[in-house]
């Protein structure tokens, strides 16, 4: 029988069937070993090769409480911002910075008053363009967000923004139209004193970004699309009390989720499967980062599997970990049909249900504590992000490079069809046999990535004011969405394989940490593509010579996150394509059925 529990109102059951004796035991351990109270103490010792420091980055225990004060600020703000003018808010920003935004724009219904809100998180020129076409400088309040205040790509579109915004708005300050999130004394809070930036929110330093979803990286972005902001941390209070050291360990859901999570992938079931309802989306983006970045080093790791549509129960192996995540309201019918099916056929499954969006306050905790717990379990410590951090080092030096030269490192041979080039191809083999024979590399256990370095999907408002030239490219984003959701089915209906796909390089702040730190189970297929045009990034925010080129910027992340892999081990292939993206892409499709 499944296990039902409510606490405090969201409905959590777990369907575990003959997992739950493990997860059972994994409990009473954690329980015994005094877990959550010592993580409540900030207990250095409860994360193996955890440093006396780590209490640093346990900020996040507090948040709910702390924010409060916070609340009166950020009224006024809003208020000032609506009797401005403002109706729109783009936020730039990277990883947790731009998926939590996305959480509060997607959830929750806009009042009258509410300010239009998108995010860009990509680097491809076309999208950029798009978005700088679509949003009227006059009108358009910028959210720089970066807990480092030193994140490349969104110091380079605030660079290019804020040239927009002055060569369009001289009779006023352009700085009024940017508002920093950030660390205290970051390069960012530097930037906003030059360029007189209306306004600066300070995080608190004590948690990683990825933890930040009741910080000012959230509340801001929620204010300003009508959130009310104490409904939001009632919930985050809520749960936080429920997941105290005082609960017992039955009615602890942090602690109850955080064993769950271990347990099944100390089981191998390290697969976590999201299935997240309409409104959530960009929840389950949010977790699919909290997952992978936390506890994907040192040869372990939860594997998130977000984009990968449901199938019949045979086409999933015995690696799995199914959790749905759905609010009410949304259309959940099929889905749940789907899972029952699965659940029947003995796949693990997890459903949590919202009765309303204000509880996504409460889950911001839930999982936090959970990945917090469940990284004790497996060893690792949850609060860094080693590869991630060497990565963006050796990507610096490449930009350096470039500019030095003007030239990328060359990659290795290539072999081509018609006009779509390989990375590591044999000559004379087609595009779809050399996919299926790296496909065929696949064992019970490895799962499938594409990292696209693809224009993204582009969710804004008013794109009938777009010409011609970019009303196209919006309708190819979501047509390059829809064929890499194909993929992902067909991989893992005929080769066995769980399969996911993210947008680079998005994706390095997101899940580059688990690709180079697990146990090197991944099959990773990147997609890059020449740019109908380029943009150039400015030197300075008020300068027009170029540092380097938005195209140029993204070549080089793509090449050395490619290298970085090698180096790891991993299992590595390239697709580039010159022109007609949707069209060779679904050619690869094909190959799949």
């Amino acid at each position: 029988m499944p296990l039902t529990h409510h606490q405090p109102t969201i409905h959590f059951e777990a369907r575990l069937g003959a997992y739950q004796n493990q997860v059972d035991t994994v409990l009473q351990e954690l329980t015994e070993h005094r877990i959550i109270e010592r993580i409540w103490e900030h207990d250095a010792t409860v994360w193996p090769s955890a440093s006396t420091a780590i209490s640093t980055p346990l900020g996040w225990l507090q948040t709910a409480k702390t924010m409060r004060d916070y609340l009166q600020r950020i009224d006024r703000f809003v208020h000032d911002v609506r009797a401005e003018g403002f109706t729109q808010v783009l936020v730039l920003g990277m990883g947790g910075a731009s998926l939590i935004p996305a959480i509060f724009s997607q959830a929750y219904d806009a009042g009258h008053e509410a300010l239009q809100l998108a995010v860009l998180n990509s680097m491809d020129p076309g999208t950029i363009d798009a978005y700088t076409a679509l949003f009227d400088p006059a009108q358009t309040l910028f959210l720089v967000a970066s807990k480092s205040g030193t994140t490349v790509e969104t110091l380079s579109l605030f660079k290019h923004f804020y040239n927009q915004v002055a060569a369009t708005q001289q009779d006023r300050e352009a700085g009024r139209h940017f508002v920093a999130i950030t660390d205290p004394q970051t390069p960012l809070t530097e930037l906003a004193t030059q360029y007189g930036f209306r306004e600066v929110f300070l995080a608190d330093p004590a948690m990683a970004g990825r933890y930040a979803g009741l910080s000012p990286f959230g509340l801001v972005p929620a204010a300003l699309v009508g959130v009310d902001l104490s409904r939001v941390l009632d919930h985050a209070e809520s749960m936080t009390q429920a997941c105290e050291a005082s609960r017992a360990a039955e009615a602890n859901l942090g602690l109850r989720l955080g064993a769950l999570l271990g347990a099944l992938a100390h089981a191998g079931r390290d697969k976590v499967t999201l299935v997240a309802s309409s409104s959530l989306g960009a929840f389950g983006a949010w977790v699919e980062q909290l997952l992978a970045e936390s506890t994907g080093k040192e040869g372990q790791g939860l594997i998130p599997i977000l984009y990968e549509p449901l199938g019949l129960p045979q086409a999933y192996g015995d690696d799995r970990l199914f959790m749905h995540l759905a609010l009410s309201g949304d259309d959940e019918q099929q889905n749940e049909e789907i899972l029952d099916t699965i659940a029947a056929a003995g796949q693990p499954i997890v459903h949590l249900h919202l009765n309303d969006p204000y509880e996504l306050g409460g889950q911001f905790f839930l999982w936090e504590l959970a990945t917090a717990v469940a990284g004790h379990y497996l060893g690792i410590n949850p609060f860094d992000q080693p590869n991630v951090d060497a990565t963006k080092q050796r990507e610096q030096e490449v930009v350096t490079m470039y500019r030095e030269t003007g030239t990328l490192p060359e990659e290795a041979p290539a072999a081509s069809f018609d006009d779509l080039q390989l990375y590591g191809a044999v000559n004379g083999s087609s595009p779809e046999a050399i996919l299926q024979a790296f496909l065929e590399q696949g064992r019970a256990g490895d799962y499938v990535t594409f990292q696209a370095y693809l224009p993204p999907p582009i969710t804004v408002y008013h794109t009938e004011q777009l010409n011609p030239n970019l009303t196209l490219a919006v309708r190819t984003t979501v047509e390059i969405h829809t064929v890499l959701l194909s993929m992902c089915a067909r991989i893992r209906d005929k080769y066995g394989l769980a399969a996911t796909f993210n947008y680079g390089p998005q994706y390095l702040h997101t899940t580059g940490q688990l690709h180079k730190g697990d146990a090197g189970r991944g099959l990773f297929i990147q997609l890059t593509a020449d740019s109908p045009q380029d943009m150039p990034i400015p030197a300075e925010a008020d300068a027009l010579s170029p540092l380097i080129s938005f195209g140029a910027l993204q070549a080089a992340q793509a090449l050395e996150d490619r290298r970085a892999l090698e180096a790891a081990g991993r299992r590595t292939m390239r697709f580039h394509f010159r022109s007609h993206v949707v069209e060779q892409l679904t050619q690869l499709n094909q190959a799949l059925l």
